[in-house]
């Protein structure tokens, strides 16, 4: 079994936070990510498209709608995609309804469940190949981004999309939620070998941080500088 992969240059969003440059300065200490519900514009999906989706959904699509752009070949890739909260905001809201009005709307449901910011990226970005979803406990995300790369470590595929996303948490759970959790999305390309305009990085699992802030701020200075 393969004990090395490659991790592309990361396409992100998070609020604050527009360019190259800005990220860099974020990695660096030099910047914070603002803790807001701020969401890319998505312009190019359809109105009605758009038009429901949260801050988690609307992140997804446009991290992966960043990777597909720059490489189209990813379109042919499977997907995993990981979160610590998922749908927190429309789940709260679930909750809140049950315990409100003794009743939960299909549509709302729907687009609550974990895999539904995937599901959406797949269908705006036009992705053939499928994808899984892994969701792992106390915030590991090694754990996560390992479970991700099975395959690629296993030699049962060359490359897949990787995908982490997570929404700000709403304020009925800011005592209780870990503190420094802005919100935060990235997609990138696990692969086997290196891919040289996609600036790829070599890893092992030793290498890979339990926080994803911490990955994300070293993988950053890996690819950037």
């Amino acid at each position: 079994m393969q004990k090395s992969f490659y991790i592309s240059k990361p396409f992100l969003y998070a609020p604050g936070l527009e360019n190259e440059s800005d990220w860099l300065l974020w990695a660096e200490g030099k910047k914070e990510i603002l803790n807001e519900k701020t969401s890319p514009s998505l312009s190019y999906t359809d109105p009605l498209f758009r038009r429901r989706l949260s801050q988690l959904s609307k992140m997804t699509v446009e991290t992966v709608h960043q990777l597909v752009e720059f490489y189209p070949a990813a379109k042919e890739c499977k997907t995993v995609f990981t979160s610590f909260r998922g749908e927190i905001e429309r789940e709260f809201k679930i909750s809140k309804s049950i315990v409100e009005d003794q009743m939960i709307l299909p549509a709302t449901f729907s687009l609550s469940v974990f895999n539904a910011p995937v599901a959406l990226a797949s269908m705006a970005n036009k992705l053939t190949a499928g994808y899984n979803t892994v969701f792992t406990t106390d915030e590991n995300f090694n754990e996560s981004l390992m479970s991700g790369a099975v395959s690629i470590l296993a030699g049962t595929l060359d490359k897949i999309i990787f995908v982490y996303a997570d929404e700000m948490i709403p304020a009925d759970y800011r005592k209780a939620a870990p503190q420094n959790r802005p919100p935060l999305c990235f997609a990138c390309i696990l692969s086997s070998q290196s891919i040289e305009n996609l600036i790829s990085q070599e890893y092992t699992s030793e290498q890979i941080p339990q926080n994803v802030y911490d990955f994300i701020r070293l993988h950053i200075k890996k690819c950037y500088n």
